[in-house]
C-alpha cells in the first residue's frame, strides 16, 4: 500500500507515534489510509453542510475496512466574489486547490481519496489534483440547492433571479420590496446554486466522466439520498482500492469525449470548456476548441435548465438525472459505453436501468430542444484562437447579429453605463482587459449580463469579453475571447462605434475592419500597462496561459 511509506517497518516508528498522537490505534494505522478531501467552510452556502457529507463518507469507509482521514481545501463562492475585486481571486484558486491537495497527499501517503467538492472552482481543482495523483479516487459533491416557486411570476427563482432583479430595479420595473422578496427566496437552502450553472455542470460531468456515482450532480443537498450517496461513495472507494482502479483508468480520452457530449446535451456552463481543457492537460489528454464544435454539431441539446429554461436541478433528478440523459445519448451511439467507471461497472451496466421519467425536463433523443449542443465556439478576426457562447441560452434573434461596439476597459465602467441606461438596443458591450493575465484572474461578468437581462435588453444587446461568464448567464454573452487584450489580441484594438458581426449559427465573430486597418491600429495603440499587482495575483498573471488553453498555469 502507498501508506506503507509512512507506517511500515522499524524505521517508521516515529511516524506511527505521530499518528497515534491524533488518537489512531495501531489497528487503524494498519488499515488502508483513505484521504477525505473536504472543501468545507462557513461562508459558502454550497459548503456549510459538508461536515455531514464527510461524516457519511467516513461511515462508508469504516464499514468497508478503511481508516478515513479528513483534510480541507479552500473554496471561494463566486456569487459573493462577483462584481468586485474578489472575483479576481476565484479562477486562480483552482490551481491553489490542485497544488495543495497534491502537497497533502504526497506528504502523507494516502492509499486512496474521496473528494468532496461543491462549487465552481473546487470541482475542477480537485479533478486536476486527482488526475495528477492518479490514485484510486471517487467524487461525491454536496449537491445543489432546491429552488422554490415564485408565486407571483409562476416560475422558480434562483440566484440569477436576484442579479436580474437588480437590473429590473435599476430600470424601474420592480420596487425595493419586490427585490427584497426575491433576495429572500432565491437561495432557500444550502447547496450549490440550483440551475445548470458552473458548479452543477461540473458535478454532473463527474458522473459523465465516470468518477462519481449516479446522482452526484442532481440529488439536492437537503435530500437524505445525498447522505446515502456519500456513504455509498465511502464504501465504494474501498472496492476501487481493492481492484486498483485508478483515476487515469477512468479519465481517458474516450471518457473526456463522453463528458463533452453530455455537456452539450445538458447545456452546461461555458466555464466547463475552460475546466475540461485544464483537466485534460493534467491527464495528458489532447484537447482543442475545435473538438467542442465537432461534438456539438452531432450532439442534440436535450435539456433547457436555468438559465436556458425554467427547470432546475431537482427537476433534472425527478426526470431521471444525468444517467437518463446519457441513456438517450447512448441510443444514438453518441457515447462509448464500454468504459469503466467509479462504480466498478461499465457505463453500459450503469445505464441499464436508467431512463426518462416523463416529467418533460429531458427531451427524447429524436425530439431534442435543438439538433446541436448547448455550447458553440466562435472564431474570426476578433477571436483568432476562439471564443465561447452558451448557444442554448441565446434568443433566436441574437444568433446572427450585427451591432455597434461600446468599449470598456474593465467590468466596473461597463456596469456603470448599463445601470445608467446608456446601453441601447443594437449595441455590443465589449469588456476587455479581464482575461486570465489582464484581469488578472478572468472575472465573471454576471453583473453586466444580468443587468442587461433584467432591463429587458437580452434579446437586443450582445456582450463580448476576454473574461468569463457565470453559468447563470443568459443572452448573447460571448466570453473567453482569445488572445486576450493584455496579450495583444485583436479585442485590444476595437474602438467605440466599430461594427461587430456575430454569427453563432456558423461560428464566427468579427470586427468589420480590414486586415490593414487592424494592423494600423496595432501600430498606433498602446496596450494597457498593469500596475499595482502583488502577491498571488502577480505570480498568477505571470504564469497563466490563455483561455483557449484552459487558463492553466504554464509548465
Amino acid at each position: 500500500m502507498n501508506s506503507d511509506h509512512v507506517k511500515k517497518g522499524v524505521e517508521r516508528a516515529p511516524h506511527r507515534s505521530l499518528m497515534k498522537a491524533t488518537g489512531l490505534s495501531g489497528t487503524e494505522i494498519a488499515r488502508p489510509l483513505i484521504g477525505i478531501v473536504n472543501s468545507f467552510n462557513e461562508i459558502v452556502p454550497g459548503h456549510v453542510h459538508l461536515p455531514e457529507i464527510a461524516k457519511a463518507v467516513k461511515y462508508g469507509v469504516l464499514s468497508a475496512g478503511g481508516t478515513p482521514l479528513e483534510f480541507n481545501t479552500i473554496g471561494v463562492c463566486d456569487g459573493i466574489a462577483m462584481g468586485h475585486e474578489g472575483m479576481k481571486y476565484s479562477l486562480c484558486t483552482r490551481e491553489l486547490i490542485a497544488d495543495s491537495i497534491e502537497c497533502m497527499v504526497r506528504a502523507h501517503c494516502f492509499d486512496a481519496l474521496v473528494f468532496i467538492p461543491n462549487c465552481d472552482k473546487i470541482v475542477p481543482g480537485m479533478l486536476m489534483a486527482a488526475a495528477r495523483l492518479n490514485l484510486p479516487s471517487i467524487f461525491v459533491s454536496g449537491g445543489p440547492m432546491i429552488s422554490l416557486e415564485n408565486e407571483q411570476a409562476s416560475c422558480h427563482v434562483d440566484l440569477n433571479s436576484v442579479f436580474e432583479g437588480v437590473g429590473a430595479y435599476k430600470a424601474g420595473k420592480i420596487d425595493e420590496a419586490e427585490l427584497l422578496r426575491i433576495e429572500e427566496s432565491a437561495c432557500p437552502s444550502c447547496g450549490s446554486c440550483s440551475g445548470m450553472f458552473t458548479a452543477n455542470s461540473m458535478n454532473c460531468l463527474c458522473e459523465a466522466i465516470g468518477l462519481a456515482l449516479e446522482g452526484n450532480g442532481s440529488i439536492p443537498a437537503v435530500y437524505a439520498a445525498r447522505t446515502r450517496l456519500a456513504k455509498q461513495a465511502g464504501t465504494q472507494i474501498m472496492e476501487l482500492l481493492r481492484r486498483n482502479i485508478r483515476v487515469l483508468d477512468i479519465l481517458t480520452p474516450a471518457s473526456l469525449r463522453n463528458a463533452l457530449t453530455v455537456d452539450m446535451a445538458l447545456g452546461c456552463s461555458t466555464n466547463t470548456v475552460l475546466h475540461l481543457a485544464a483537466i485534460a492537460k493534467e491527464a495528458g489528454i489532447a484537447f482543442s476548441l475545435e473538438m467542442i464544435n465537432e461534438i456539438s454539431e452531432q450532439t442534440p441539446n436535450l435539456c433547457r435548465l436555468a438559465p436556458a429554461g425554467p427547470h432546475h436541478m431537482q427537476d433534472l433528478l425527478a426526470d431521471g438525472g444525468v444517467y437518463a440523459v446519457m441513456k438517450e445519448l447512448s441510443k444514438a451511439g453518441l457515447l462509448d459505453t464500454s468504459l469503466i467507471s467509479a462504480s466498478g461497472k461499465s457505463v453500459a451496466e450503469n445505464l441499464a436501468n436508467a431512463g426518462r421519467k416523463g416529467r418533460g425536463v429531458i427531451a427524447a433523443i429524436d425530439k431534442p430542444y435543438s439538433p446541436q449542443g448547448g455550447l458553440k465556439v466562435l472564431f474570426g478576426n476578433l477571436a483568432p484562437k476562439g471564443a465561447i457562447v452558451k448557444k442554448s441560452a441565446v434568443a433566436d434573434n441574437m444568433l446572427q447579429y450585427e451591432g455597434r461596439a461600446r468599449v470598456f476597459d474593465g467590468e466596473e465602467s461597463a456596469l456603470e453605463a448599463i445601470y445608467a441606461q446608456k446601453i441601447k438596443a443594437g449595441d455590443v458591450v465589449l469588456i476587455r482587459y479581464e482575461g486570465p493575465k489582464g484581469g488578472p484572474g478572468m472575472r465573471e461578468m454576471l453583473g453586466p449580463t444580468s443587468a442587461i437581462a433584467g432591463m429587458g435588453l437580452d434579446s437586443a444587446v450582445a456582450l463580448l469579453t476576454d473574461g468569463r461568464f457565470s453559468g447563470a448567464t443568459r443572452g448573447a454573452a460571448i466570453g473567453h475571447i482569445s488572445p486576450e487584450a493584455q496579450a495583444g489580441g485583436p479585442i485590444a484594438y476595437v474602438q467605440e462605434g466599430d461594427r461587430i458581426a456575430i454569427d453563432i449559427v456558423n461560428g464566427s465573430l468579427n470586427v468589420l475592419l480590414s486586415d490593414e486597418q487592424l494592423a494600423s491600429r496595432r501600430q498606433s495603440t498602446a496596450l494597457r500597462q498593469q500596475e499595482g499587482l502583488s502577491g498571488y495575483l502577480k505570480r498568477y498573471s505571470a504564469l497563466v496561459s490563455s483561455a483557449d488553453q484552459g487558463a492553466a498555469l504554464e509548465d
